[in-house]
């Protein structure tokens, strides 16, 4: 999976409280970072926790026109609603990453399931399932640095949870080895 040109369009989709907007503003902040331009919008539903929640972030060395995810280039997708929702992407070519824990697993090209959820408890701490899910669309990607992001990690993140964080991005990318 690459980029197309220098345009890159993701979603990030799933529940309130997966962590979601907080993914999008590292994304997008990491893209900044790296000298590109972006636009990155959040909508959840009336419950901040449980109802749908997503993440739309652009990132262009040109300048960005229009400010919504016209043709994703990836979708990751944290929850079965979330993949259900954004499903008729895959048969448009779109690579979904979604949860294999909480999401029914797919079979159809470009759905590539990821025991997010699993591996974040696994390590500890199942509230980084979004930090972990960075990671993984990172690598697949390639639409910003890794260190980047880590560098993002250590200015947003204070204390333990800087090394916990890093370790959850990392095993992220490690993930797309698999």
């Amino acid at each position: 999976m690459t980029t197309r040109s220098d345009h890159f369009e993701v979603i990030l989709a799933g529940t309130g409280g997966q962590g979601l907007i907080l993914s999008g503003i590292l994304l997008a902040e990491a893209a900044i970072l790296e000298g590109k331009n972006v636009v990155q919008t959040q909508s959840y539903g009336i419950a901040s926790r449980g109802g749908l929640s997503l993440a739309e972030v652009i990132i262009d060395t040109e300048e960005i026109i229009f400010q919504q995810v016209q043709r994703p280039d990836c979708i990751l997708a944290l929850t079965e609603e979330a993949t259900r929702k954004y499903e008729g992407w895959a048969a448009k070519g779109v690579p979904i990453l979604y949860d294999s824990t909480l999401a029914n697993a797919r079979t159809a090209p470009n759905f590539t399931g990821y025991a997010f959820t699993q591996t974040a408890s696994d390590l500890g701490n199942e509230m980084s399932v979004n930090i972990l899910a960075l990671g993984t669309v990172a690598a697949k990607t390639g639409v910003v640095r890794m260190e980047t992001l880590e560098q993002m990690i250590r200015k947003r993140f204070k204390g333990t949870a800087v090394e916990m964080n890093l370790k959850v991005l990392a095993a992220g990318r490690d993930l797309t080895a698999r």
